[in-house]
């Protein structure tokens, strides 16, 4: 059995960071297997922050770079697992 990475991408502040985040995801798709969505529903609209689950493939070294990128940009927090 290969390496399964996943990457926990906590978005803090939605309304400011969604569109960069999305920049990086979409430079990286070729390395995404599984994306995942999350965030609590609150009355009248979306919460503030969101967390995405990601199932990545491809060499270690792409994804150490996604992981970089996703952390320089602010009002994100990222945390991995690797089984």
């Amino acid at each position: 059995m290969s390496e399964i990475r996943i990457l926990g991408v906590l978005v803090e502040t939605r309304s400011q960071a969604a569109d960069k985040v999305q920049e990086v995801l979409t430079k990286y798709g070729c390395s995404v297997k599984t994306r995942l969505g999350l965030h609590v529903q609150e009355t009248a609209g979306c919460q503030g922050c969101g967390l995405i689950l990601l199932e990545l493939t491809g060499s270690a070294d792409e994804c150490i770079r996604l992981e970089n990128e996703l952390w320089a940009l602010d009002g994100v927090r990222v945390q991995k697992m690797v089984f």
